[in-house]
């Protein structure tokens, strides 16, 4: 029996169907691996290394894989764009076509693209393994590039290792993270972001719209091209540059990979490619995401596997990436993608709804990566709650390292739109933030770019809204503003102290940035207004933002101080509704909680570890917007109870001012120590 069902006898009922998933798997990657003869499914998944354009000694080689095609040219500026004979692909077995050119035909810079024909017609392609894609600022048309300069990039420096840290990512999209009413570009975000990143204490970077794609509104998920990232910021130097840097720094950095979907645009995409709409994708009925209106992929074919794992084994080995997080898992692992259904039983996992191609790509990816980098960082973006994802593959899981909390940011834009402040019990908030699997690792977050989207709203502007244009400044104490800045520190301390793996940040969203996103759009006018980060706010010195800004990093540094803090036990100490406290232990630390909108409890008594207690942060302090209620220098000692003192545990007595939370160190486990 695989540990999978050992740990968890709910699925007990469905170990038949768990053991075949992974029979499966483990068939499908020993005929991956038979099928090219090789050793090892690292091995198998190095197509890059022999598609797409090569420079060799006395020749450029160009391979791609079109078996519905019946002739491909090679367009670029030597010959005018126009095919030609010369320049004409030589067809090899399985559908692989091949064109060699003399080293002067091609020159690091040119332009060049596929006019590719099949039975019935023809059309203008993008090498599907290109590296570099640009698109014309005039025209908008997409063209491959030459990348193949003199001298190419050599990193200097290994990416960090952070042992017993917990994951803390610092979300972000390198186009959106300038100040100016522009695109922002790779070294832009190298010079001025990553020393941010490091000073607010993040250890890596989770960046988004990397790979290349033609809408810039999309934020990245509608994919063109998976091989190339994108120009819109930079050179692929330019972006090896960010991340040697970002490693200097002791900055991992995670690559938001989108291998759900992608984008139906057939002259800058995949989508028919070879004139085929199902080279790459599903046909009928699933070849269209209903909600995304992109193309979906068939992992049931063998060469799409091979496609995508070499994908990721692509950017960790070209790029230095140390890991991925998976876009759309929840979409890829049912036939109906998850749409419109609720997950309530463990049923619902089993029912024959899954699609075992797709989990049987995940895993195998999950493989891949670490077989290339046993410490790269895997992530799956998943909402329904399948078990095993974040579990060993050799468990019965499907290798993820860790999955996403999506239910919390969901938990507290709902409490915060549909429960006045009065109604919010603490019971609630500890089981949001603590509900997970105890044998899968969580990623926890208060809000992602996904809550700043037009259309939604932050959990800083449902809190202040309006306001936060008239009010923000230190000096000004509107009501609203007020509640705003308070709660915003208790929701995203609550959240980062109760992980149980890592903890994930979008860009701005730790100092309250206003507003929404709003990529250029015709509806605003092509506006990068919205589009951008206004780091100018928390940099002035005269609004409350900077103190949103300094609480954020003084609660990094506090999980940052501890050994395995992730990891270690999580116990609550204290809950009550009618008083709207809450309070929990981890290692020799209280998390103490008063969300009451205006009671201000006086002596007030909770049950925790016998002995001395300092408070070491509080959301209340008057350099994090506060009014310094509670006297910092102030010890704290439990008191004997003949009921409890036998368990270790007394009375401990606190003043807790409304709307306030504070962490209690234990010095002493007694007076005498």
């Amino acid at each position: 029996m695989l540990d999978i069902v050992k740990n968890d006898k709910w699925l007990t009922p469905f170990s038949e169907i768990i053991e075949q998933r992974h029979e499966y798997i483990l068939d499908k990657e020993q005929q991956l691996i038979a099928d090219l003869e090789v050793g090892t499914l690292s091995d198998f998944a190095t197509g890059y290394l022999y598609f797409g354009l090569h420079k060799e000694v006395e020749e450029w080689v160009l391979r791609e894989w079109a078996p519905n095609a019946t002739a491909i040219y090679l367009l670029h500026e030597q010959n005018g764009f126009s095919p030609q004979s010369e320049y004409r692909f030589v067809p090899q077995a399985n559908g692989v076509w091949e064109l060699r050119l003399p080293k002067d035909n091609l020159n690091h810079g040119d332009h060049y693209k596929l006019f590719m024909e099949w039975e019935g017609g023809s059309g203008e392609r993008i090498p599907a393994w290109a590296r570099y894609v640009v698109q014309d600022p005039e025209t908008h048309i997409f063209t491959a590039v030459v990348w193949a300069p003199e001298e190419s990039f050599a990193f200097e420096h290994m990416a960090p290792v952070l042992g017993d840290q917990p994951l803390l990512i610092y979300e972000a999209h390198v186009g959106m993270a300038t100040e100016a009413e522009s695109v922002g570009t790779y070294k832009e975000f190298k010079e001025r972001i990553l020393p941010k990143v490091k000073e607010k204490g993040y250890n890596a970077i989770q960046l988004m719209a990397i790979m290349e794609h033609p809408y810039y509104g999309s934020f990245g998920y509608q994919v063109s091209s998976l091989y190339a990232p994108s120009s819109r910021f930079g050179t692929p130097d330019e972006l090896k540059e960010l991340i040697d840097e970002a490693h200097r720094l002791g900055i991992l950095v995670i690559m938001d990979l989108v291998h759900s979907h992608a984008v139906r645009n057939e002259v800058e995409g995949i989508a028919r490619y070879d004139g085929s709409y199902t080279q790459f994708f599903h046909d009928g009925d699933r070849m269209i995401h209903p909600q995304w209106n992109s193309m979906c992929f068939d992992y049931g074919k063998n060469e799409v596997i091979h496609f995508l794992l070499s994908n990721c084994k692509y950017w960790l080995e070209e790029f230095n990436f140390d890991g991925f997080r998976f876009d759309g898992v929840t979409s890829m692992l049912y036939y109906d993608h998850g749409l419109e259904k609720n997950y309530c039983t463990y049923n619902d996992y089993y029912d024959g709804g899954q699609d075992i191609d797709a989990i049987t790509y995940l895993t195998l990816a999950n493989k891949v990566i670490h077989e290339v980098r046993p410490d790269a960082v895997t992530i799956a973006e998943e909402v329904s709650g399948m078990p095993g994802l974040a579990l060993g593959i050799e468990e019965g899981g499907y290798g993820f390292d860790y999955r996403l909390a999506m239910n919390i940011p969901d938990f507290w834009i709902k409490l915060i739109k549909e429960q006045p402040d009065e109604l919010w019990k603490p019971g609630s908030i500890w089981w949001e933030c603590t509900n997970r699997r105890a044998d899968e690792k969580t990623i926890s977050y208060a809000e992602s770019h996904d809550q700043a989207l037009v259309g939604d709203k932050t959990i800083i502007f449902r809190l202040i809204d309006k306001e936060m244009y008239w009010h923000m400044n230190k000096d000004d104490h509107h009501p609203a503003v007020e509640r705003g800045v308070a709660l915003h520190k208790m929701i995203r301390l609550v959240t980062l102290t109760t992980m149980n793996g890592g903890y994930l940040n979008f860009m701005g969203n730790e100092f309250g940035h206003p507003e929404w996103i709003d990529f250029p759009r015709e509806g605003n006018g092509w506006s990068y207004k919205y589009a951008r980060r206004q780091w100018s706010l928390e940099e002035n010195g005269f609004l409350r933002y900077e103190q949103l800004s300094d609480f954020d990093q003084a609660m990094v540094e506090h999980v940052l101080s501890q050994d395995d803090y992730a990891s270690s036990d999580l116990t609550q100490l204290w809950s009550q509704e009618e008083d709207q406290v809450l309070a929990y232990q981890r290692q020799e630390y209280v998390y103490v909680y008063n969300f009451h909108p205006t009671e201000s409890h006086v002596d007030y008594k909770i049950l925790a570890p016998i002995g001395e207690y300092e408070q070491v942060l509080s959301t209340d302090e008057k350099r994090f917007g506060g009014y310094d209620l509670v006297d910092p220098k102030v010890h704290h000692f439990t008191s004997w109870d003949e009921h409890f003192t036998a368990d270790g545990k007394g009375w401990l007595s606190l003043y807790i001012p409304s709307r306030t939370a504070m962490i209690l160190k234990r010095i002493r486990k007694n007076r005498n120590e």
